[in-house]
């Protein structure tokens, strides 16, 4: 994920939903035991409240200090930045040691990650009876007919600025390589849940989602500006009132998974290997 600057963070937290608060007690009920939640890629920590009503404690960890600087406080979860420089060994011990993690969770970030190193420490850390990891990302909103309109043909621009990883997530995840055991119910490899996300949003906090939405910052960084105030001008007329605030939705998309019995006798290779999903015959 491209670095924030600290106007683009605060635009970033005020425009993004926080997690409906189901998702968690769906999650925390298929868990073995409630002692140690990891949200990784945590961004200002809208998972990780989630997580802390139903774990004893909560690592949250993210490469983003400017991000981290407006994470949300709470008693149970520690904040921790983690640059690429980290070792396998230093993210295991960070997080709570092998088989230590009840329910790790990747929100609106797992695109980002480089999927085998992460998927390798995944794999020591949770538990290998009980543990569960969770990922999810939304891919677009639902406001009006008159706003969907320009906002799909503001997506359709940003075509020739994508990136693999930004593809990950406009495809719902139904591309992401993930190496684990389907959840009945909660979706596997290939078959995400598509889920709603309800919102409140302003104009104002609209705009700042599109100044922080990262197919026009990654359009920016080649020197093309996406997000015009021509572009700006007619959203505003579309919206209607300047001051209406509205209520939307995100279309998001979770999988959720286990270790299977496999996992524990072979090492994951992104790049050569693409695990099918299970039949639910064999799904708990």
């Amino acid at each position: 994920m491209a670095a924030l600057s600290d106007k683009l963070a605060d635009a970033y937290q005020n425009a993004r939903p926080r997690y409906p608060i189901d998702w968690f007690t769906k999650l925390a009920a298929r868990t073995g035991q409630h002692k140690l939640a990891w949200d990784v890629g945590t961004g200002n920590g809208q998972a990780a409240i989630g997580l802390a009503e139903y774990f004893e404690k909560v690592v949250a960890t993210d490469i983003n200090e400017a991000q981290l600087k407006r994470a949300v406080k709470h008693e149970r979860i520690s904040y921790h930045h983690t640059p690429t420089t980290m070792s396998e060994d230093q993210m295991v011990a960070l997080v709570g040691g092998d088989n230590s993690v009840d329910l790790i969770v990747a929100a609106q970030a797992v695109h980002y990650f480089d999927l085998a190193p992460f998927y390798n420490i995944t794999k020591r850390v949770l538990r290998k009876e009980g543990g569960l990891i969770a990922v999810w990302v939304y891919n677009d909103l639902v406001i009006s007919p008159e706003v969907d309109a320009i906002m799909k043909r503001l997506v359709d621009s940003t075509f020739p600025f994508r990136t693999p990883i930004m593809n990950l997530a406009f495809d719902g995840y139904k591309t992401l390589p993930f190496p684990f055991e389907g959840v009945k119910g909660m979706g596997c490899e290939g078959k995400p849940i598509t889920l709603d996300i309800p919102h409140k949003l302003s104009l104002k906090g609209f705009i700042g989602f599109l100044r922080s939405w990262q197919p026009a910052m990654k359009a920016k960084e080649r020197g093309v500006e996406l997000v015009t105030e021509d572009l700006i001008n007619r959203f505003e007329e579309a919206w209607g009132d300047d001051d209406d605030v509205k209520d939307i939705f995100y279309k998001a998309h979770m999988i959720v998974g286990k270790l299977s019995v496999n996992s524990f006798y072979f090492d994951y290779n992104i790049h050569s290997y693409i695990l099918s999903c299970f039949n639910e015959s064999f799904l708990i």
